[in-house]
C-alpha cells in the first residue's frame, strides 16, 4: 500500500516541483555557459526518461552485464567512483555504468570515463515506473547498486521485479532521516525490504537500520568509503596544482575552504583580510559546494578590494592582467576539492556555519585523511560520528560562529607543530574506515552469486 501511495503521489509532486528544478538547473546552466565542458556533455532530458542514443545502447550491450552504480551528485560521484575503480581492481573485466542526477556530476563523470574505457556514464532516471522500467531494460544490470541516501522506489521494485539484486553503498541516515523512517515504519519496511544488502560506514549504525525496518542480517558494516584514504589508483593532482597556482603568488601559507555556501565566502574573505597583517603571505583557495555561483561569489570578493583569480582560466604561465599577485583563487570546476585540499596550510570545511541557507556540514575526512588541521562551524550534523571522534581526539577545531573564525585560523597558522599534531591526530582518527572501499566492492561482487 505505501509504495502504491507513492506510485500515485510522485507524480503530482514531480509536476508541482518541476519549475523549481528547471528553474535551478537553467541557472546552474547559465553560471556555467563560460566553462569548457567535455565531449558528449548535455543536460539528458532523454536519458532522464529512459531514453539513449544508439552509441550509448551499443556500449551497453557489451559483455559481460554491467554493475550499475547510482549516485545524486559530484560527491556522491566521487565515491561511487572508489567503489568502481575497486570493483575493477576485483574483477578486471567487470563492466560499471555510473549514473548521477546532476549535470556537473555527469560533468565529472564524462571527463573521468574519458580514460576509463570500462565505465558508461549516464543520467539517472526519473522515478517513474516507465522511466525506470526503460532504464533497466537498456543496461541490464546484474547488480543495481545505490549510493549514500539515494533511495528510488519505483527503480528499486522495477529493479525487483526484473531479479535484480540489489545493494545499498555507503548508507548514509541522518538523524533528522531516520526520525522520518521511525514515524512511519510501514513504509520504512516496504522499501527497506527491497534490498539485499546495506553496507553501514559506523559500528553504530547497524542497529540504527535495523531499527528502521532493515533486517539484521541484510546490515553489513564496511566503514566509510568517503573516509577510506586507500583509493591510490586515482593519481593525486597536486604537483600539478601546485605549478599553477605559483605563478599567481599562492606559494606562502594557504587557507582551503572546501564545499563553501554563501556567506561562507565572504566569512572566510573577512578573516583573511584580518590576518594578513600578521601573515603578509597568506593566500585564500575557495572552492564553493556550487559552482554555478562563482561568479557571483567573484563579484562579492572583487567589492570586498581582493584580487581574484579563477581556476578555469589558470594555466602554467598564468598572471593577473595587472601582473599583481591573486589574494583569492576561486576554483570554478569541479572534482578537484580532494588536490586542492593537498595544497593547505588549514581548512576550512563549509555548509557548517549558522546563517547559511543549508546546514549539515560536508564532508571534513579527505582533509583529515591528508593530515591537515580542519576548521567547521557548529552544524555538521550530516557527518556527527566522524566529528565526534576527531573531537574526542582533539584532531579538528569548531567554532561557533563567523566571528571565531579569524581567531581559529590565527591559532593553527601561528604554530607548525600544534598544526601537525592536529593533523597526525585526525589521520589516525580515520584508520578505522581504511579498506572500507574495498570491503564494500566484495559485498556488491558478493551479490552475483547470492541465492
Amino acid at each position: 500500500m505505501a509504495l502504491l501511495l507513492y506510485r500515485l503521489l510522485f507524480p503530482v509532486a514531480f509536476l508541482l516541483a518541476l519549475p523549481f528544478y528547471a528553474l535551478r538547473l537553467v541557472r546552474r546552466e547559465r553560471g556555467r555557459a563560460s566553462q569548457e565542458k567535455p565531449p558528449g556533455y548535455g543536460i539528458g532530458l532523454g536519458q532522464r526518461f529512459g531514453h539513449y542514443t544508439e552509441e550509448i545502447r551499443a556500449r551497453l550491450a557489451g559483455q559481460p552485464a554491467p554493475i550499475w552504480i547510482c549516485s545524486i551528485s559530484v560527491g556522491e560521484a566521487l565515491v561511487a567512483l572508489k567503489i568502481a575503480r575497486a570493483i575493477r581492481a576485483r574483477d578486471p573485466q567487470a563492466r560499471v555504468v555510473l549514473s548521477v542526477t546532476t549535470s556537473t556530476g555527469y560533468e565529472l563523470l564524462l571527463r573521468e570515463a574519458a580514460a576509463l574505457g570500462w565505465l558508461v556514464p549516464l543520467y539517472n532516471p526519473i522515478d517513474f515506473t516507465f522511466a525506470a522500467r526503460a532504464a533497466i531494460a537498456a543496461i541490464r544490470p546484474r547488480v543495481l547498486v545505490l549510493t549514500e541516501g539515494g533511495i528510488w522506489p519505483n527503480l528499486l521494485r522495477a529493479a525487483r521485479a526484473a531479479g535484480i539484486r540489489i545493494v545499498l553503498a555507503a548508507a548514509r541516515l541522518s538523524p533528522r532521516s531516520e526520525r522520518r523512517w521511525r514515524r512511519y515504519p510501514g513504509i520504512a519496511r516496504s522499501v527497506w525490504g527491497l534490498f539485499d544488502l546495506v553496507c553501514v560506514p559506523e559500528a553504530d549504525d547497524v542497529a540504527r537500520f535495523g531499527g528502521i525496518g532493515v533486517a539484521r542480517d541484510r546490515i553489513r558494516h564496511t566503514g566509510s568509503v568517503k573516509f577510506d584514504n586507500a583509493a591510490k589508483d586515482t593519481p593525486s593532482r597536486e604537483a600539478e596544482f601546485r605549478a599553477l597556482v605559483q605563478p599567481l603568488g599562492l606559494s606562502g601559507p594557504l587557507i582551503v575552504g572546501g564545499s563553501t555556501w554563501a556567506p561562507e565566502e565572504i566569512a572566510l574573505a573577512d578573516a583573511l583580510k584580518k590576518l594578513r597583517a600578521e601573515f603578509p603571505t597568506l593566500r585564500l583557495i575557495l572552492v564553493p559546494r556550487h559552482v554555478e555561483r562563482a561568479a557571483a561569489i567573484a563579484d562579492e570578493l572583487s567589492r570586498a578590494g581582493l584580487r581574484v583569480a579563477l581556476r578555469s582560466k589558470l594555466t602554467s604561465s598564468s598572471k593577473l592582467p595587472s601582473g599583481d599577485n591573486a589574494d583569492v583563487l576561486l576554483v570554478d570546476t569541479t572534482g578537484e576539492l580532494r588536490d586542492w585540499y593537498a595544497l593547505a596550510t588549514v581548512v576550512f570545511v563549509g555548509k557548517s556555519l549558522p546563517g547559511i541557507s543549508e546546514t549539515g556540514g560536508q564532508n571534513a575526512g579527505e582533509p583529515a585523511a591528508l593530515g591537515l588541521p580542519v576548521i567547521f562551524g557548529p552544524h555538521m550534523e550530516n557527518f556527527a560520528p566522524l566529528v565526534t571522534h576527531l573531537l574526542r581526539d582533539d584532531a579538528a577545531v569548531q567554532i561557533a560562529s563567523a566571528a571565531d573564525l579569524a581567531g581559529a585560523l590565527r591559532t593553527l597558522l601561528a604554530d607548525a607543530e600544534k598544526r601537525t599534531a592536529i593533523g597526525t591526530r585526525a589521520r589516525a582518527a580515520l584508520v578505522p574506515h581504511q579498506g572500507a572501499t574495498a570491503r564494500t566492492a566484495e559485498c556488491v561482487v558478493a551479490q552475483e552469486t547470492a541465492e
